[in-house]
């Protein structure tokens, strides 16, 4: 296999460690399954969140119903 038809390395999003983003990496991004099952229990325990303030009784930007 020549070096430009090698599979691109991406990092890991849970580790670091670079992992293939080829087809044949069943778990891309991830590098492993444990990497991916980690990352998925992650999102479900909602660690993952987007920071946001509450809405007021006075927030004009929600239209009445």
């Amino acid at each position: 296999m020549a070096a430009r038809d090698a599979p691109r390395l991406v990092p890991c999003p849970t580790c670091g460690k670079p992992a293939p983003f080829a087809p044949a990496n069943a778990w891309r991004p991830f590098c492993s399954e444990r990497c991916r099952s980690a990352d998925l229990g992650a999102w479900a325990s909602e660690r993952f969140r987007v920071p946001a303030a509450a809405p007021t009784d006075n927030d004009s930007s929600v239209p009445d119903a």
